[in-house]
């Protein structure tokens, strides 16, 4: 896997994830729509770990920068 997340798209999917779990551990959501954005947060920080989104992949996207 060749790396194609910036700092800047980690730290927006890290900021996401969070309010994702606040909102649902304040039960603000509940429901299949909780199961929808809590898998979404598990999916977000574990493409932040590792600086690589599958989806990015194919359309060859990346956020790295000129230099990285």
């Amino acid at each position: 896997m060749k790396k194609n997340m910036g700092s800047i798209d980690r730290v927006v999917r890290i900021l996401i994830a969070a309010v994702i779990a606040i909102l649902y551990f304040t039960d603000q959501i509940t429901g299949t729509a909780a199961i929808i954005l809590g898998a979404l947060a598990i999916i977000f920080l574990l493409t932040s770990f590792v600086s690589f989104c599958p989806l990015y992949a194919p359309f060859k996207i990346s956020t790295r920068g000129k230099g990285a």
